[in-house]
């Protein structure tokens, strides 16, 4: 099948998609697909019926059907790790029955969302406090899917928040956690560490950073912390009561946990009702994938044009534009899905993949994008396939004409890449301003935009709860159906473990307590510098 894709692409690669568009009028109908509120545009790819039934039939050779429902279902789909992968059952609110090693999950999960919003409607309504009263502000301390999910959340719902202030932490340069508690009241702050081990060393070390903080002004902190966590020996060494502890199966990856415990922060912030919009969302969008024939499926027809463009024509990136300032770090956590997950190098059997594996994700929101990289993506030398998102309506009807110059930019700017500016219309402008001769053509060479550079947009009704959770399962499915196409497990990480295994062991190093023996010249000389300047 790969066979196929390659000759389309040098086949195709080439062509003018606004031919695509004069060749049939209805090229936007036959090339769009809604679910639920959300329509997905990829007319403005180069795309074709030919290709796109190429693209299908890659998901019917990797049996892509029945391992959709093999996930579903409760199989160990991550072989690496022997385990399931369930982070759909978070959200799925019907309780309809999914069984891991013969067990029923779903009375598990929804006795954990039910503790949640017990705790949550406590804090939000004051019946849990601080030793200073009323709880005012939360710092959620996690890292990766413990943070990058619940902070790009919290900001998206912005609109939606009512209850104390969210803060969260993840790095361990200590200028991230000094920054966030300044400024707050210790004997009114909750804090809640987020680790599935209560091991993690960036995490931990921030959480007693924390601790120590809390500690100057309230006489038992472990009663302001909370716990994300599954090892509840380990939280109570901490001294956090078991009603604050939260935890989850290693069923659920990190960076696909924010349906369940790790959103405890969210759900403070907007309510647990709210909150449950949001799984909603998310059971909807699961709900269509596992439904819609393939060639009317969001997540699928995502997933291939993202293959057509990375496998198939060979381009390594592809931006998220959102136009949604709220969606500020949508692009920065779907970096972390997306990369984390199918940033492979070897098919699920151990051996080397034939093809590349995942693109470089990146992106910003819209308009910011326009006024930093924009540049390159239309007038630079290499390919960018852009994603861009855009909701109907805004929070703010007062200010509906700002949000129509937003998403008169967002069309326009799908609409630059698609069209181009040519010499000869590049050439009129300039002679139209007077130039003429050898400064004429020069100047209007720096004009010219090559145009035909691919781009979707995913349009939603307006920035909810319930669409934003539409769009994180869209994405979470996405990489689902590309591992499944690639052949690779999207649910392990093993190449986060090498570079944290050396940090541990260059701690000592850099105190002095250890020599650099063993380590190569680079890190050796990078190791005594800092040494000697200390």
């Amino acid at each position: 099948m790969w066979q196929d894709i390659s000759r389309l692409a040098e086949a195709y690669g080439d062509r003018a998609i606004l031919d695509l568009f004069a060749a049939d009028s209805a090229r936007f109908e036959h090339f769009s697909v809604s679910a639920d509120g959300l329509l997905f545009d990829f007319s403005k790819t180069n795309i074709c019926a030919e290709t796109r039934e190429a693209l299908l039939a890659l998901c019917t050779a990797a049996d892509l059907l029945a391992k959709r429902e093999a996930m579903f279902g409760g199989a160990k789909i991550n072989e690496t790790e022997g385990r399931a992968v369930l982070h759909t059952a978070l959200r799925n609110l019907s309780a309809q029955p999914v069984e891991v090693d013969g067990a029923d999950v779903m009375p598990g999960v929804l006795a954990t969302l039910e503790r949640m919003q017990q705790f949550s409607d406590a804090v939000r309504a004051g019946d849990f406090e601080g030793q200073g009263g009323r709880i005012t502000d939360v710092v959620n301390i996690g890292i990766g899917g413990s943070d990058l999910g619940p902070a790009m959340a919290e900001i998206a719902l912005q609109p939606f928040a009512d209850g104390p202030r969210c803060h969260f932490v993840s790095n361990v340069d200590g200028a991230h956690i000094h920054d966030a508690l300044r400024g707050l009241d210790p004997t009114r702050t909750l804090v809640i560490v987020a680790s599935k081990t209560f091991t993690t060393i960036e995490t931990m070390t921030n959480a007693r950073t924390a601790w120590d903080w809390m500690a100057e002004k309230v006489s038992d902190p472990g009663a302001q912390f909370a716990a994300l966590s599954s090892n509840q020996e380990k939280t109570a060494e901490w001294g956090i009561d078991t009603s604050r502890v939260f935890g989850f199966e290693d069923w659920v990856g990190g960076r696909y946990s924010m349906w369940g415990p790790i959103g405890l922060a969210v759900m403070i912030a907007i309510g647990a009702e709210a909150f449950r919009e949001f799984l909603k969302g998310g059971e909807a969008m699961d709900s269509h994938f596992r439904s819609a024939p393939l060639q009317d499926n969001l997540p699928v027809l995502l997933a291939l044009v993202g293959i057509w463009h990375n496998q198939g024509l060979g381009y390594a990136t592809r931006a998220v534009l959102p136009y949604e300032q709220r969606l500020a770090r949508l692009p920065a956590y779907l970096q972390q899905m997306e990369m984390e997950s199918n940033g492979k190098r070897v098919a699920m059997d151990g051996s080397d993949l034939q093809i590349h594996s995942g693109p470089v994700v990146w992106g910003e929101p819209g308009t910011n994008g326009q006024h930093a990289f924009y540049q390159l993506i239309h007038q630079g030398t290499r390919v960018v396939p852009c994603e861009f998102m855009v909701g109907i309506e805004g929070h703010e009807p007062e200010l509906a004409h700002q949000h129509d110059l937003l998403i008169a930019n967002c069309l326009a700017q799908s609409e630059a890449l698609l069209r181009g500016r040519s010499l000869d219309e590049a050439t009129e402008i300039m002679a139209a301003k007077g130039l003429e001769g050898a400064e004429l053509e020069r100047q209007a060479r720096h004009r010219v935009f090559p145009g035909n550079r691919p781009s979707t947009t995913l349009v939603y009704p307006k920035l909810t709860p319930f669409v934003l959770g539409q769009i994180v399962a869209l994405y979470e499915h996405r990489v689902f159906v590309e591992g499944v196409i690639l052949g690779i497990n999207s649910y392990d990480q093993w190449g986060v473990e090498l570079g944290k295994e050396l940090a541990v062991k260059l701690s000592p190093i850099l105190s002095g307590e250890e020599g650099t023996e063993g380590k190569d010249g680079s890190t050796a000389g990078l190791v005594a510098v800092i040494r000697a300047a200390r």
